[in-house]
């Protein structure tokens, strides 16, 4: 992810033990305190968060509807916010939710030392689980899940949850990892063992989901994709384009 190599972190840990194994939370709570150092473990997503977040406000619902109520956002798996406040500084009514307590404290901690601007939407973290939310018939105008799905157990259920939390022609933004050799020798062992971007352990290559699957899985939740673009680093920083060997991004619609 970040640097020069092509590949991710997730933003977090998702979830509750149901979807996510407990060594991925306690991996995730460890690293919590230096989630807001760009120099620190989460430096890839330092890298590449102004991509992934203006990628997803060009293709989610507007932050306010017709009559200037903001719409909400939920940011599942948040860690410690990188995409949380932006979305909120974009004018979102923003929950951000993680299962690590750890992350949540961090995200805290860091809105009241850097308080956002008063045009802000509100902004409000949440430890807990997805499944916590449909059991509470909750429903959010959009959703993002930033390097998250490549971390749960079963991607297929984990979309279906998310698609049941979003309201009828809300939009979800999804970004994660293609399951190629360029990722394995790129995003696993170019940045984990070779480069040290990443904490040794942080992906499972065998998990990574390819654009196809993806698409399926979507199709099943009763989602619709309706772009997809492939995110590569370089020496002006991270850009959208056509090659989604290694990291992409999608925009799904509830129809």
């Amino acid at each position: 992810m970040k640097g020069g190599a092509t590949m991710q972190h997730h933003d977090s840990t998702v979830l509750s033990a149901d979807s996510v194994a407990p060594d991925e939370i306690a991996h995730f709570s460890d690293l919590a305190a230096r989630w807001w150092d760009p120099s620190g473990p989460m430096r890839p997503l330092h890298a590449m968060n102004d991509l992934r977040i203006q990628w997803s406000l060009r293709h989610l619902v507007a932050p306010e509807d017709a009559q200037g109520a903001r719409r909400t956002l939920l940011d599942i798996g948040c860690g410690a916010g990188l995409a949380s406040e932006a979305f909120a500084r974009a004018g979102f009514d923003v929950t951000g939710i993680d299962a690590a307590q750890a992350a949540i404290t961090a995200g805290r901690l860091h809105l009241r030392q850097h308080p956002l601007p008063a045009s802000a939407g509100p902004l409000a973290y949440r430890c807990g689980s997805a499944e916590e939310l449909v059991a509470e018939n909750a429903r959010f105008d959009a959703i993002s899940a930033l390097e998250v799905i490549e971390h749960v157990t079963d991607p297929a259920a984990f979309l279906r949850m998310l698609g049941s939390l979003l309201r009828p022609g809300g939009v979800m933004v999804v970004s994660t990892m293609n399951r190629t050799w360029r990722s394995l020798a790129m995003a696993k062992i170019g940045a984990e063992y070779v480069l040290r971007l990443l904490p040794v352990g942080t992906h499972d290559w065998r998990k990574f989901i390819t654009p196809a699957e993806l698409g399926q899985y979507a199709a099943a939740a009763g989602l619709r994709v309706t772009d997809v673009a492939g995110m590569v680093p370089g020496l002006g920083g991270w850009r959208e384009s056509r090659d989604m060997a290694v990291n992409y991004i999608a925009a799904l619609v509830r129809d």
